[in-house]
C-alpha cells in the first residue's frame, strides 16, 4: 500500500456499527489516522464516524485547476452539553500546518514544501467553507493533539 515510510493497512473496528461507510475497507495511511481510528471507535461520545467517504471541490494555486479533496474523516460526536456535532477532521504533521522557513537559497525540498503548504491551505480553506455552509466544524489535528 502506497508510501512505504508510513504505517499503513486496514482498520478492525471494534464498533463496526459506528463506521459510516464500509467497515470491512477502513484504510489507515499513517500511524496518526491509525491511533485517530481507535479513538473513534472506542469513544463513547463518537456517535458515527467515517474515513475519506466524501470529497471536497477545490482550486489548486499550483495548476489552477478544481481537484477533489478527501478529507481524513467525518465524525459526529454528542458534546458534553447534549448537542450533535458533525466535524470534519484532517490529521496532518504539525510541520506542514506553517509555512516552511525560506532557506537562503531556494531549494528543491523547500519548493516542495511551499507547493505542500499551499495546496494544503487551499483544500482546508474548500473544506472549511463547506462545513460552515452545512453546519458542521472543519478541524486539522497535529500530533499535538493526538499526544505524540
Amino acid at each position: 500500500m502506497g508510501n512505504k515510510n508510513f504505517i499503513q493497512g486496514y482498520f478492525h473496528p471494534q464498533n463496526p456499527k459506528k463506521y459510516i461507510g464500509n467497515p470491512e475497507n477502513i484504510v489507515y495511511r499513517s500511524s496518526w489516522e491509525l491511533r485517530f481510528m481507535n479513538w473513534c471507535d472506542l469513544n463513547e461520545s463518537v456517535i458515527a464516524y467515517g474515513s475519506e467517504e466524501f470529497f471536497i471541490p477545490y482550486r489548486s494555486p499550483v495548476d489552477l485547476k478544481t481537484h477533489r479533496y478527501f478529507p481524513d474523516f467525518i465524525i459526529k460526536i454528542k458534546e458534553q452539553s447534549g448537542e450533535l456535532k458533525t466535524y470534519v477532521i484532517e490529521v496532518k504533521p504539525k510541520k506542514q500546518t506553517v509555512p516552511p522557513k525560506q532557506p537562503k537559497r531556494k531549494t528543491k525540498n523547500w519548493l516542495y514544501e511551499m507547493k505542500t503548504y499551499s495546496v494544503n491551505q487551499a483544500k482546508w480553506a474548500a473544506a472549511d467553507e463547506w462545513c460552515r455552509s452545512r453546519d458542521m466544524e472543519f478541524k486539522v489535528i497535529t500530533e499535538a493533539e493526538l499526544g505524540i
